[in-house]
Parts: structure tokens; C-alpha cells; sequence
């Protein structure tokens, strides 16, 4: 349980020790701030501790915003400060000053802090300023109307109390649980109810992660029904898809609700729902295969489009969110567009956004065929990829950025480079420095394209598509042979995640055998896994995945040569069984290396985050 250090003389009519007691906090009076000291000193390590001005009035969101947030080590408000297990030391070596040197900041005059209403001589809020003083990162949320002051005279107490009872905490922390940036859909059509929902399992005690849960087994349910192949089942299916869309808006929104953010609830929240809609596209292939249309290459189609459009996502923010100089016109015009109100909820639309997309396939699911959906998603997507696609490219071609090492590292992660990509990469590191800055992803877009049309023109049971692989492998390790700080460097990762999925999908179709294209989809299910893996690794700060892992799983060169291979040596049915079972391999090798890390991160106190963009 946190501890509480209640600091000055309390007033009467003050609720603070009992808002404190319902944030969870055990609560421990100080006489006097060398008390406060002593007491500090006697809370274990590993709780988080507070210190709060026993005069304090305010919110008790304004309480809550401030010092239950898992996601920063140390937090204020005014009157308030508090220190995770990782601030500690700051906190006690601030406080420890403070007492030592009489409560004076920097030698001089007792430090002061200025609250909401009034001005007052506040412990809490001098060891805030001295923390700010000795460049510690003390995280202070954006309060807006919330009321969070130490008053200094009984008329200023009575005006912040009735500043207090002029607004509605309740309503704004209702209203503050809906994500700021969001598509039309989600908007106006699922979060003006889903918030409630979020509400009520925060009553009943409910955690984001069971409401995680249960959107993915919802969806499930609905692949399932759409799988029966029957039209009630369609319905069905849309219907499902649609509540498991609510579920997962509302997982969020609890989460902000109740601040219940944490490193495992992050990546349950990612990737579930990537693992929702490629479940359902599969099945949606089976309900169709049912009625005997065969539509698996437009879902694995389908699947391979959304993956590369996630990647464009990715790694265009890597490249450019800490670039220094980062300036574009394209970015100064978009900024204007944003001001044009139509215009914003156009742009958002037109990328076909989760909430836009599920919607759509929804409808058409239960009014349709899965075919006519499965088309529909295509162009749709493909229309949103080419629009956002280009877009960032214009900004990267007149934006003046100059790309840090982090940056280049996280594209080196994201590409997924094997033993092969980077052994030809350091012998060619020499010839490929000479090369001028946009021939990176050129070269990159020349090999996969090569070996993608490669095995179209030609086939399985040639030894075209392996040569054409080795070619691949030997222009992926020129692309990564130098650090990817180009202006468009950022394009190398997808275009791996293309050239790898779409071999896969033309080897697998032209098997023209029972099984063939199912087993693809699995196997670029798992390999997407673990490209998705990397990415919420790299956003949560803990790097790649070890390099034994990529090893083993060959890398994206490395497995697409062994596909190549597979395919020019084996007969069909050979094919298939070697496509499934190398699927069924990969996907136990990552899921197990996956969850292994994520639980160990969650349980080893990890910094909690929440994924608060993704786009689409």
C-alpha cells in the first residue's frame, strides 16, 4: 500500500486525509517537516510515498491525476508531490535538503510555490521546485478547470472550495477518459456512450486487461460466426465485430479512467487487436470457402496490405520524433489544414482508421459476400496507404531533419535483418557508403520487387525465385549496410515486410493446392507477430528483440530464401505441409520469447505506458 506524509497544521473542515484514504494511501501525520523526513525514511523502498500539505483543497481528481499514475516516477501538483520506487532517491535527497538547509532553496530565501489560489510556505511544493532545480523530470498533469491549491488565509480557502464546488470533477474525469485524437467513427459513434461503460466496470472493479480480454474472445466469436459461411452467421459476425470494437475503446478509456495504465495492459491492448481482425479475416475465408468461393489470397492480401501500412507508421515516427531541425512545409500546410474543422475529420477518415475500417467490414459482412468485403478493404486500404504514404514522403523529401543514432538503431531493429542481410552488409559497407542517400531504399525496392516478380513470372519448381532471393539478400544488407539516417530511409523496413509477405503469398497461390494459401496466411500471421513485437518493444524503450531470436527465426532475408527454396524442391502438397509447419515454428518460437519478456517486464516494475496513437 503507498504511504501518505500529511506535512503543516491541518484545517478544520479538511476532507484531505480521508480523499487520500480513498486513492488507496495509507495516511501518517508529520509534526514538523524533519518529522516528515524521518517518516519518509521508514516507508520501504518499493511503495510509492507522497507528500501532501495537510491544508490542500481541491479535487479529488486533481489528487488522483497527480498521484496515482503509474507512469511517472515522480509527480506534483500543487500541494501534492509524489515518488514511485524508481523517484525515491530523488525525493528523499530533495526532502533532506529542504529540512537540512531550514527550508531554504538554493541558500537563500525559504522557496516558494505558487498555487492555484493564493500563496502559502508549502514542504511539498519546495521539494517540487528543488527537484525542478536539480533537473529532475517531475511529471505535472494538465489540471485545466480542476482546482488543486494550498491557500494562505481562510479567505482564500473559502474561494478555492468554492472554486471546488463550481466544477463537476466527475464529468471532467468522465470526459478526460476519451482519447484527445481519435477517427470520426470512434468519435461520434462509439466513445459518447463507451465511456459510461468504462465507468461502470471501474465501479464494479473491473481492470482494463479483463475488458482486453474479453473484446479479443468477442471477436473470436464473431471470426467464428462468419466462418459458418451462412448469412444469420454473417450478421452475426458484424455485429460481434462491432461490440468488440466498443470493448476495446472502452479498455482505453478505463484505463484513463481509472489511470490503471500498465506495460503489460499496453502491449495486451496492441497486439490483440492486430490478432482480432487477421482472426476474423480467416474467418471470413472459411465462411466463404464454404460456399464454395475461394477468397484466402485477398485475405492474406488483405493482411499483408494492413501489416505494411502499420509499418510506413511505424517507422516514419521513429525516424523523425526526435530528429533535430525537424521543419517541413508539408507539415506548416498540414497544421493550417487542422485549423479547417471539415477538413480534420476528413483526413482522419480517409485513412481508414480501426473504427472506420471494422465498421465497414462489419456492414458488408452481414450485407454482402465475403468477397465483396475482402475487395472493398483492398481498395480502401490501398487508397489510404498511397495517401499516407505519400504524404510522409513529400514531408521527408522537404523536411530539413537531421536523424539521430536512436533513430537509425529503431530502423535497424524494424528491418529484421538475418545473419545473411548483415553478413553481406558488412562486406559491402564500403561500396554502399559511396552510394548517394536516396539509393538506400532504392536498392532495397529494386531487390524486393526482384524476387517478388521473380516467383510470380516463374514460379515454384524453378530455381529462378532462389536466385532471385540471394539477389534480395545481397541488396537488403547493401540497404542496412550504412546507419539509416537518409531522408527516406524510413521506407526500407516496409518494403522488407512487403517483398517477404507478398513472395510468400504468389509461391503459396501458384501451389494451387488445398491448404496452400491457409498455411501462408498462418505463416505470415506469425512472422507479422513478431515484427508488431519489435515495434511495442522499441516504443516502450526496451529495444529489440534478442539477437537469438532473429537468428533463429532466420530473418526476413533468411526466410524468404528458405521459402524460395522450399518451393523450388518440393512438390505442392509438400509445400503446403512445409509452409505449415514452418508457420506453426515460427509462431511458437516468438509467442513464447514474447510473452516470456512482456510478463517479466510487467512483473519486474517496468515503466507503465499506454499506447495513446495508433492510427490505424
Amino acid at each position: 500500500m503507498p504511504t501518505a506524509i500529511l506535512t503543516g497544521q491541518p484545517v478544520p473542515g479538511s476532507s484531505i486525509e480521508g480523499d487520500l484514504r480513498s486513492l488507496g494511501y495509507d495516511v501518517r501525520t508529520a509534526a514538523d517537516p524533519a518529522d516528515a523526513e524521518t517518516l519518509l525514511a521508514q516507508v520501504p523502498g518499493d511503495q510509492r510515498v507522497a507528500l501532501v500539505d495537510a491544508r490542500f483543497v481541491g479535487h479529488l481528481h486533481a489528487l488522483r491525476l497527480g498521484l496515482t499514475d503509474p507512469r511517472f516516477p515522480l509527480a506534483a501538483v500543487p500541494g501534492a508531490v509524489t515518488a514511485q520506487p524508481a523517484g525515491r532517491q530523488a525525493l528523499t535527497r530533495a526532502v533532506a535538503r529542504e529540512t537540512s538547509a531550514g527550508g531554504t532553496a538554493d541558500g537563500g530565501a525559504p522557496a516558494r510555490a505558487q498555487s492555484s489560489v493564493g500563496d502559502v510556505d508549502s514542504l511539498a511544493d519546495r521539494v517540487a521546485t528543488a527537484l525542478d532545480g536539480e533537473g529532475t523530470d517531475v511529471h505535472r498533469p494538465e489540471l485545466g478547470s480542476l482546482v488543486a491549491a494550498v491557500p494562505a488565509d481562510p479567505q482564500a480557502r473559502n474561494e478555492a472550495r468554492q472554486a471546488v464546488a463550481s466544477v463537476d470533477d466527475e464529468a471532467i474525469r468522465l470526459k478526460s477518459a476519451v482519447k484527445a485524437r481519435d477517427g470520426f467513427f470512434t468519435t461520434f459513434c462509439i466513445s459518447p456512450y463507451s465511456r459510461y461503460i468504462a465507468r461502470w466496470c471501474a465501479r464494479r472493479g473491473l481492470t482494463p486487461n479483463q475488458v482486453t480480454t474479453a473484446s479479443l474472445i468477442t471477436a473470436l466469436i464473431a471470426a467464428g460466426c462468419a466462418a459458418t459461411g451462412t448469412r444469420v452467421g454473417f450478421v452475426a459476425a458484424g455485429l460481434l465485430l462491432i461490440f468488440s470494437f466498443v470493448l476495446d475503446c472502452t479498455d482505453g478509456q478505463l484505463a484513463r479512467y481509472s489511470l490503471q495504465y500498465s506495460t503489460l495492459g499496453a502491449w495486451l491492448d496492441a497486439t490483440f487487436d492486430r490478432a482480432k481482425e487477421y482472426a476474423y479475416y480467416a474467418g471470413l475465408a472459411l465462411g466463404a470457402a464454404r460456399g464454395g468461393d475461394d477468397v484466402w489470397a485477398l485475405a492474406l492480401g488483405a493482411m499483408i496490405l494492413q501489416t505494411c501500412r502499420h509499418v510506413v507508421d511505424f517507422s516514419f515516427n521513429e525516424a523523425n520524433h526526435d530528429a533535430t531541425a525537424n521543419t517541413s512545409p508539408t507539415a506548416a500546410l498540414s497544421d493550417k489544414l487542422d485549423s479547417v474543422g471539415w477538413t480534420v475529420w476528413l483526413r482522419r477518415m480517409i485513412v481508414l482508421p480501426i473504427g472506420e475500417r471494422w465498421a465497414m467490414i462489419a456492414v458488408l459482412t452481414a450485407v454482402t459476400t465475403p468477397r465483396i468485403t475482402f475487395y472493398a478493404l483492398l481498395i480502401g486500404c490501398a487508397f489510404a496507404a498511397t495517401y499516407t504514404t505519400a504524404g510522409r514522403v513529400l514531408r521527408s523529401l522537404t523536411r530539413k531533419a537531421r536523424r539521430t543514432d536512436r533513430a537509425a538503431q529503431a530502423l535497424a531493429d524494424l528491418a529484421d535483418s538475418g545473419e545473411r542481410g548483415l553478413g553481406f552488409a558488412a562486406v559491402l559497407k564500403k561500396p554502399a557508403r559511396r552510394l548517394p542517400g536516396f539509393a538506400v531504399p532504392a536498392v532495397a525496392l529494386l531487390g524486393g520487387a526482384l524476387v517478388v516478380a521473380v516467383s510470380a513470372a516463374t514460379g515454384p519448381g524453378t530455381p529462378w525465385p532462389p536466385l532471385a532471393a540471394l539477389v534480395y539478400a545481397v541488396t537488403s544488407g547493401i540497404a542496412v549496410a550504412r546507419p539509416l539516417k537518409g531522408a527516406l530511409d524510413w521506407l526500407v523496413p516496409p518494403v522488407f515486410r512487403a517483398a517477404e509477405y507478398c513472395t510468400v503469398l504468389v509461391l503459396a497461390a501458384q501451389a494451387d493446392v488445398n491448404g496452400a494459401l491457409p498455411a501462408a496466411f498462418g505463416l505470415v500471421a506469425a512472422v507479422a507477430y513478431h515484427h508488431y513485437d519489435t515495434v511495442y518493444r522499441i516504443r516502450g524503450g526496451a529495444g529489440a528483440p534478442p539477437a537469438w531470436l532473429v537468428r533463429t527465426i532466420g530473418g526476413h532475408e533468411g526466410r524468404t530464401l528458405l521459402v524460395t527454396l522450399l518451393a523450388a524442391v518440393l512438390t505442392a502438397s509438400q509445400f503446403t505441409v512445409a509452409l505449415t509447419a514452418l508457420a506453426v515454428a515460427v509462431a511458437l518460437v516468438v509467442l513464447v520469447e514474447s510473452i516470456r519478456f512482456w510478463v517479466t517486464a510487467h512483473k519486474g516494475g517496468a515503466p507503465a505506458v499506454h499506447d495513446e496513437g495508433e492510427p490505424a
